[in-house]
């Protein structure tokens, strides 16, 4: 969990850069205030909501099918692989990303599923056909 808080802030910092450059190519008609409260524009909205999506998704199979780990997980000597200790294909990455979501947003429950597992495994890596393995520490 600390691995996906410390992820968040850069997929926060994503979301931003986003929300810029659509609003600098959109332009300011897409927002509008009425009665003191800033109204955005729904299909603009909803473009935004997607590119967010998106840029989430993007972040997260880039980091897992290139070496398995994200930032935060590089921090937390954490890495998602493939059941055969594989890098994921951009499959499983994808269905991993798709399935986090709702284990997330359902009170944790997918998270929680760790516990009952017998392989120690979330939800959605059980869903994906990943795991998350623990690395040891380097020596220096």
């Amino acid at each position: 969990m600390a691995a996906l808080l410390y992820d968040a802030s850069l997929v926060l910092a994503i979301w931003m850069g986003l929300g810029f450059v659509a609003q600098l190519l959109a332009g300011a008609g897409t927002n509008q205030i009425i009665d003191g409260r800033l109204q955005t524009d729904p299909t603009f909205g909803l473009l935004l909501f997607g590119l967010m999506c998106a840029g989430a998704a993007g972040f997260y199979v880039w980091f897992w099918t290139r070496g398995g780990q994200t930032l935060g997980m590089l921090a937390w000597r954490i890495r998602a692989e493939s059941r055969d200790g594989a890098l994921m294909s951009v499959k499983q990455a994808l269905l991993r990303f798709l399935c986090a979501w709702p284990a997330f947003l359902l009170f944790g429950l997918g998270y929680f599923w760790l516990f009952l597992d017998n392989g120690g495994d979330a939800a959605h890596d059980r869903l994906s056909g990943t795991r998350v393995v623990r690395l040891p520490r380097r020596k220096t």
